[in-house]
This record gives C-alpha cells, sequence and structure tokens, in this order.
C-alpha cells in the first residue's frame, strides 16, 4: 500500500514587471519559494530570474521545472505533477501575475483537483482586478473576456456586443490585446463604442510607468497616450 502523503500544489503569483518584488509580494511568496524546488513555469529562463530575485539564496542546481505554454502536449500535464505523487510540493507561476487565470496553468490546476492534490492559491497581483478596482466601474457584475478578434470587421462586431451587453446587464467588460497592437485597439473603440460609453484604460500596473484612467469615448479621443508594448487591460462600461 503507498501511503505517501501527497505534495500540495502552491499557485504563486509573480511581479506584473520589472519591479522589486518586495514592493508588490507579500513575505509567504519567499517563504513558499525557500521551500520548493519543483515548479511548473511558462518559461524556464524568466522563472529561474524570478526566483533569484525574490529568494537568491535558492541555489538554481536544486531546481526541477517543467514548461507549460500553449506546445505542451497534453500527455505531459500528468508528468508535471508527480512531484506531489511522491509527496514533494510543487509550485506552478505564469509569466506575470496570478497563475491560472488568463493563463495556461489553470489545465494544470484542473488536474491536480482530479488527482486529488490539494491546491493553495497565494496572494499576489492580478492586472485584471487592480485594472477593475481602479477603474471606478461596476465591482459587482463584471465579465473577463479576453482577446478580441484580430480580423476588424470582427473586432469591431465583438466591441458592438460588448457595449451592449454592458448596457443590458449593467456588466462591466474586461479585455486584453498584444502589446504590439494595443494603439490599433484603442483607435477601434474610439471609432465603433458610442461617445458616452465609459472606457477604463490601466497600463504597466503597479509599475513606475502605470497608467490608469477612466473617461468617456468622446474624451478619450481628446487624449494622447501611447499603449505600444506596454500591458494594458481595457474595461468598458455603459452607465
Amino acid at each position: 500500500m503507498n501511503t505517501t502523503t501527497l505534495g500540495k500544489l502552491y499557485l504563486i503569483p509573480i511581479t506584473l514587471g520589472e519591479n522589486d518584488p518586495t514592493e508588490v509580494l507579500p513575505i509567504t511568496i519567499k517563504t513558499t519559494i525557500a521551500a520548493i524546488d519543483d515548479y511548473i513555469v511558462e518559461n524556464e529562463k524568466t522563472a529561474r530570474k524570478f526566483i533569484k530575485s525574490i529568494y537568491p539564496e535558492k541555489v538554481q542546481a536544486t531546481l526541477r521545472l517543467s514548461t507549460l505554454n500553449k506546445h505542451t502536449q497534453v500527455e505531459e500535464h500528468k508528468k508535471m505533477l508527480q512531484a506531489c505523487l511522491e509527496g514533494r510540493n510543487t509550485g506552478i507561476m505564469s509569466e506575470s501575475g496570478c497563475p491560472g487565470v488568463a493563463d495556461p496553468g489553470a489545465v494544470i490546476v484542473k488536474l491536480a483537483h482530479q488527482m486529488g492534490i490539494q491546491v493553495v492559491p497565494l496572494v499576489g497581483p492580478s492586472s485584471i482586478l487592480l485594472a477593475l478596482m481602479a477603474s471606478g466601474m461596476n465591482g459587482q457584475s463584471f465579465a473577463f473576456n479576453g482577446y478580441l478578434p484580430i480580423e476588424k470587421s470582427e473586432k469591431k462586431s465583438a466591441l458592438k456586443n460588448l457595449e451592449k451587453l454592458s448596457a443590458d446587464k449593467n456588466q462591466t467588460q474586461i479585455f486584453i490585446e498584444t502589446p504590439y497592437r494595443n494603439n490599433k485597439l484603442l483607435e477601434d473603440m474610439l471609432q465603433v463604442l458610442q461617445p458616452n460609453t465609459h472606457l477604463c484604460v490601466a497600463t504597466d500596473i503597479t509599475l513606475e510607468t502605470e497608467y490608469i484612467r477612466t473617461m468617456r469615448v468622446q474624451d478619450w479621443k481628446k487624449t494622447k497616450v501611447d499603449l505600444h508594448n506596454r500591458p494594458t487591460i481595457f474595461i468598458i462600461a455603459v452607465v
């Protein structure tokens, strides 16, 4: 009979950019990383860099990292939780912010539940929630819609649908874009959305260059802001 106690899966948030981890992360992140050597990460190089930044004493040679991204085969998922089955705690980290939220880590978390492995979420920055908090929009009813379609006509249709949904349900609508397409998305929004629709642009959250502003579309048309290659959350609401 196997009497091994299962290890736990720790969901470890990281910083949203190149800033001091101690400014935005609680001490529990450091103590958890100090105690764990097995990790599931999106990118090994950046994961090692983050671990070193928050806990320099960690011996990099002791780390065992599995890579989880859009290229990872489904049959590899269970292998990533082998350490938990052998009684060792495992950490999962996104490239930015909280794992499992707009992040491929969700598939591993789901699998952990199916395998009876305890999932432990740790406190850290979520750009989605921080943007919503700062937007002044309805925080009682909201939806995160991920990425909008790339094709122009489909994108404009999606924007109109989200605007209508916000009006019909009094629901805040949140979405994102690949950073190098931010300026084009903002341009499209100003063309498609109604003048009185509220729009929040939240970029570089928690960084020194942080910019968060909520205005009506008609007022955004008078404002100049460069969002190129800056991680940004977009929020709209018909109030």
